[in-house]
């Protein structure tokens, strides 16, 4: 999957030798640099940092659980 089909606020399954040990992880689109594209990074889930699209390799969409209610809370509420 490339870079320009991803889902700005999506979860994908992605990949990196620079992150996580090279480890299968989940990663957020984030525009919080910007809503242009090239502007975009993934939020790295459990941290408060961001990387590059560029140094994962995206795996899939990260599907949320079919089971209803179900919500996210993100580390800062």
């Amino acid at each position: 999957m490339f870079s320009a089909s991803l889902v700005p606020g999506a979860f994908y399954w992605a990949r990196s030798s620079k992150h996580f040990g090279g480890d299968l992880t989940i990663v957020q689109v984030s525009t919080v640099f910007g809503e242009d594209p090239d502007y975009w990074a993934l939020a790295l889930i459990g941290t408060d940092e961001h990387a590059m699209p560029v140094d994962f390799e995206i795996i899939c969409p990260a599907e949320l659980p079919a089971q209803r209610p179900y919500t996210i809370q993100h580390a800062a509420e």
